[in-house]
């Protein structure tokens, strides 16, 4: 586990490190391309893949089918999301065992109930602090490694408000958990107040364009004391504004020639984020004595 490994030896450091996130093998290469020391995995952007909203409708399964490309295709740690646990305390179980197995080096539960929804909504439901704290309490004592980072999600800001949130916060440090991760934080004096409270704990903040938290400059995070912030839909909204430009062109003028400039080139693509040079040598390795063992005969 030398992502697990490398995410611990950032979080011990007194700094702020940037998490862009990350929906698909070629956003997440293009993650650590741009320099990102870790990539964050979204579960509610991830759900586009299966055409459902973030209201919890993804299994297990699902999840660890899309995520074990996005471990495999890049060098740096992962953090990634958890959702509730998929189930039970079995299933918690489970799927920590399973984030491991690809490789992901952090996983964050949520203390929400069902339905769930991304917490930047309205209208969630929680589960009790103590049934949470169960979740947390099995996934730090079933994991395969110590150093995978459990993070606890609280939810409760919006549900219950900030002071009960803070309760959730102890109960789930209690538990063992590794980092605290506060859902929608509604001001900067909230933000500000978690970070005092728990000042000697990595706290993860979640940064939403046009969501509840106010979206400060990554410099004032870290003056507040935020070890890791992430972006989770940042990648995604980008992506979706160029096709919508790129596509219509196409439909209008019938070529994407025009839109060259704002696309990238082909073999940029292919080879340089999707690895095709790499398996054509690799393929060539392999079948070109053949091919000479061939010609001499």
């Amino acid at each position: 586990m030398v992502q697990a490994q490398s995410l611990r030896a950032l979080l011990a450091q007194d700094r702020l490190f940037m998490a862009a996130g990350a929906y698909d093998v070629i956003s997440a290469r293009l993650v650590e391309e741009a320099g990102f020391p870790l990539v964050y995995y979204s579960g509610g952007v991830s759900a586009g893949a299966l055409g459902y909203p973030d209201f919890g409708m993804r299994t297990l399964t699902e999840m660890v089918m899309q995520l074990e490309g996005v471990c495999r295709a890049v060098s740096v740690p992962v953090v990634a999301d958890a959702e509730a646990g998929f189930g039970t305390l079995l299933n918690v179980v489970r799927m920590v065992q399973e984030y491991e197995r690809i490789g992901v080096a952090g996983l964050h539960i949520e203390d929400q109930d069902l339905p769930r929804r991304c917490g930047h909504l309205g209208g969630k439901v929680l589960v009790s602090a103590e049934d949470h704290a169960a979740k947390i309490r099995v996934a730090v004592e079933n994991r395969s490694h110590d150093d995978t980072v459990i993070i606890a999600r609280i939810d409760a800001i919006a549900v219950n408000g900030f002071d009960d949130a803070l309760a959730r916060a102890e109960a789930y440090l209690e538990a063992g958990a590794d980092c605290l991760f506060f859902e929608a934080f509604e001001s900067v004096k909230q933000m500000e107040a978690a970070c005092r409270r728990f000042s000697d704990i990595p706290l993860l903040i979640n940064l939403v364009e046009g969501g509840k938290t106010p979206f400060l400059p990554a410099p004032d995070l870290a003056d507040m004391g935020f070890r890791i912030a992430i972006y989770p839909v940042t990648g995604v909204l980008a992506a979706a504004y160029q096709m919508k430009k790129v596509y219509g062109a196409l439909k209008q003028t019938g070529t994407t020639q025009g839109m060259w400039h704002e696309m990238l080139p082909f073999n940029e693509v292919v080879n340089g984020l999707l690895g095709w040079d790499q398996a054509l040598e690799f393929i060539d390795r392999y079948t070109k004595g053949n091919r000479d063992n061939n010609t001499d005969q």
